[in-house]
C-alpha cells in the first residue's frame, strides 16, 4: 500500500475516492466528448490542489489495460489524474481505446509519486545494494534511452536484478548492458484503488 517519506501528505480516504472519482468520470466523459474531464483546482480541498506527478493504471479481469502517467509534478492532482485516466483509457498506444462495453469491469488504480531523488552508485552492484524491493519506483535514464518501473512492478519481479534488466529492456537498452553515463532516479508512491 503506501509507502511514503515523512515529507509528503498521505491522502484521507475521502481525497482517495475524490481522486478515483475523477479518473472514473473522466474515462466516461472521455467516451463521448473525446477529451478529458475539465477540473478546477480551485473546486478542491488544499491537499488535491498540490502539484504532484501520477500515474493511472487501468485493469481489465486482472490484465493490465492501459497506463499512463507523469514523473514530473506539472499541475494540480486532480487536473493530472484527470488528463492520466483519460489518456490511459483513449491513448496507450499498447491498447486499442477503451469501449463502452468495457467500462464496468475496468478497475483503475492510481500512484501518486514523491519527488525523484538521484541514487548515487560506482556500478551495477552498488546499485543494486542501495534499492529497496517492494518500495522503490526507479526512473533509468542513459542519453536518449529512458524508463521507468512503479515499485507495483516488483509484484511480478521481486529480484532486484531481473528488476533492474527489464527496466534496462523497457528503456531500449540490453539487459546486461552497463555504462558510466546511466543515471538512475528513485521514487515512492502513494497507491490506492477502486477495490481497495
Amino acid at each position: 500500500m503506501a509507502h511514503m517519506n515523512s515529507t509528503n501528505h498521505l491522502l484521507s480516504r475521502e481525497e482517495q475516492h475524490a481522486l478515483l472519482g475523477i479518473g472514473r468520470q473522466s474515462i466516461v466523459d472521455g467516451l463521448s466528448s473525446g477529451r478529458s474531464l475539465p477540473v478546477r483546482s480551485s473546486d478542491f480541498p488544499d491537499n488535491l490542489k498540490e502539484k504532484r506527478a501520477s500515474f493511472v493504471t487501468l485493469n481489465m479481469h486482472e490484465q493490465l489495460r492501459g497506463c499512463i502517467g507523469s514523473l514530473q509534478a506539472r499541475s494540480p492532482i486532480v487536473e493530472d489524474i484527470s488528463e492520466n485516466a483519460f489518456a490511459a483509457a483513449f491513448r496507450d498506444s499498447r491498447f486499442s481505446p477503451v469501449t463502452t462495453d468495457e467500462i464496468e469491469n475496468i478497475d483503475m488504480h492510481i500512484s501518486i509519486l514523491t519527488t525523484p531523488q538521484p541514487v548515487e552508485f560506482t556500478c551495477e552492484q552498488d546499485l543494486l545494494s542501495k534499492i529497496t524491493p517492494g518500495v522503490d519506483g526507479l526512473i533509468l535514464i542513459d542519453g536518449l534511452h529512458r524508463g521507468t518501473f512503479l515499485p507495483a512492478v516488483w509484484e511480478s519481479l521481486p529480484d532486484s536484478k531481473d528488476f533492474l534488466d527489464q527496466l534496462k529492456l523497457k528503456a531500449g537498452l540490453a539487459k546486461n548492458y552497463w555504462s558510466d553515463q546511466i543515471q538512475v532516479l528513485r521514487y515512492q508512491t502513494e497507491s490506492f484503488g477502486e477495490r481497495d
